[in-house]
């Protein structure tokens, strides 16, 4: 037997995870598999492996059973993204909401309804949270405060870090310590395994929008939750019986992307530094916000009407979303968090004016030359702007 390593660097996990078993296929590319159902004439044994799952929500062992318990094209992306974040485990569903919605119906499901959580969070996590769709209870405050906002009954604490759309900064070890037995949630959406990797810090549940950075071309839809073993397990039952599940051709494409992931994060971060420097020394921003730890997103406030930026770009697309190959500008207060309530979103530091860029693969001399041009005449401007914020 080959015992050779298997510690790799996470350019070359990026490449090979979920992979490493093509060459003895006799493949280089890996095969999607499109099934729906798989036969089996052993109707026994299919009942055994089905109770089995019922019992822990572990795979299946042998061939699949029906494409709801599993597919093998999504599973290669699963492992691989569970090797990115350094989990036993990841369990991919239809969307980013339907990951942290299985996540929500696992701990209530276990008595464990109460949810705390600090802002800001992605618009849709906050709507769900708030709003109770799935029976759970929120608890909105601040890190230093989550030990004192936990109940006996609390099954959750959520964090997103860096913060969408203001990119604000947790500290994850202080946080997850402060959680105790509670497991921490961290949205690691815009950070991605390039930049942090919060089991690492303490966290037992990862959660990424596998539409945005994960997929990177703007053309999947997915969501996946990396965690241990036995977490995965129960969010595959969830997965199973609610239907959740990620497309098979989604699950090559997401498999495809993580190849670049780490090339496409490093390239975008870069310019995305370069612009922030650049905007936080002009006249008409009033404000930027960009990561200490770095990333492809800036967001920015303008003295003037954050509107007709977003109807002045010409070569950046004004769209929802991020972490495409192109850089996407929205207007948070307008789109990505309308669904929160006004005082909520301006508490949280979301305000009126507040732009959420993510920068893509572009030259930075043609992104910048865009942005100039939206933002319009330079005399007039009321104040100087304040250095990047960072944390």
């Amino acid at each position: 037997m080959d015992t050779r390593r298997i510690t790799r660097a996470l350019a070359t996990d990026a490449v090979h995870a979920g992979r490493d078993d093509l060459a003895g296929l006799g493949l280089h590319a890996p095969p999607i598999d499109l099934s729906t159902t798989y036969p089996s004439y052993d109707s026994r044994a299919e009942a055994a492996r089905i109770d089995a799952f019922a019992t822990t929500g572990a795979e299946p062992e042998g061939p699949p059973v029906y494409g709801r318990l599993g597919n093998p094209t999504v599973a290669r992306f699963e492992t691989a993204l569970a090797r990115l974040e350094g989990t036993g485990a990841a369990v991919a569903f239809a969307s980013g909401m339907a990951a942290l919605s299985a996540v929500l119906l696992v701990r209530g499901s276990m008595g464990l309804r109460h949810v705390v959580a600090v802002r800001p969070l992605y618009g849709c996590s906050d709507h769900l949270l708030t709003a109770g769709l799935l029976g759970s209870e929120v608890t909105w405050t601040d890190p230093a405060g989550v030990a004192d906002a936990l109940r006996p009954d609390t099954g959750l604490v959520l964090v997103e870090t860096p913060a969408n759309p203001t990119l604000a900064e947790i500290d994850l070890r202080a946080v997850a310590h402060a959680c105790g037995s509670v497991p921490l949630l961290v949205d690691n959406t815009f950070a991605t395994p390039v930049l942090q990797r919060p089991a690492e810090q303490g966290a037992r549940l990862v959660l990424h929008s596998a539409t945005k950075y994960l997929g990177g071309h703007g053309d999947v839809l997915a969501g996946v939750v990396a965690c241990d073993e036995e977490f995965a397990g129960r969010l595959r039952q969830v997965r199973f019986a609610t239907g959740g599940v990620l497309h098979p051709l989604a699950g090559y494409l997401l498999l495809r992307g993580l190849s670049t992931l780490p090339v496409r994060v490093r390239a975008a971060s870069a310019g995305a530094a370069e612009l922030a420097a650049r905007l936080a020394a002009d006249p008409r921003v009033s404000r930027v916000h960009y990561p200490s730890i770095g990333g492809a997103m800036v967001s920015f406030e303008v003295h003037g009407d954050p509107h007709e930026v977003i109807a002045g770009v010409r070569l950046i697309t004004p769209a929802v979303s991020l972490g495409s190959v192109d850089s996407l500008i929205q207007h948070p207060a307008s789109i990505s968090h309308r669904i929160v309530d006004a005082d909520d979103r301006r508490d949280a530091g979301v305000s009126d004016r507040l732009l959420r860029l993510s920068v893509g693969l572009e030259d930075v001399e043609d992104l910048w030359a865009d942005l100039d041009a939206a933002l319009g005449e330079r005399a007039g401007t009321p104040e100087r702007p304040e250095a990047p914020a960072q944390g």
